[in-house]
């Protein structure tokens, strides 16, 4: 299935899948694969491949440390 692709700001290129892992992050910065899956639909490792492309491409960014940490989307 191919995934319409939206642009976004900065030029980035996203999926509907990762444009919805964003909005779930400014909702919750402390949300877990976890729940994300769950609302998502889809499971933890499909989970942890959108965060990393999300990294990758500067979008998110894991902040503080390993205990206490929190996603922030950068702009």
């Amino acid at each position: 299935m191919g995934w319409k692709r939206v642009v976004r700001k900065g030029g980035q290129k996203l999926i509907a899948k990762q444009i919805a892992l964003v909005n779930l992050f400014k909702q919750n910065p402390t949300i877990s694969r976890k729940d994300i899956a769950d609302k998502m639909g889809i499971n933890e490792s499909a989970v942890q491949k959108r965060l990393d492309a999300l990294r990758k491409k500067g979008i998110l960014r894991r902040v503080g440390p390993d205990k206490g940490w929190h996603w922030e989307v950068q702009d």
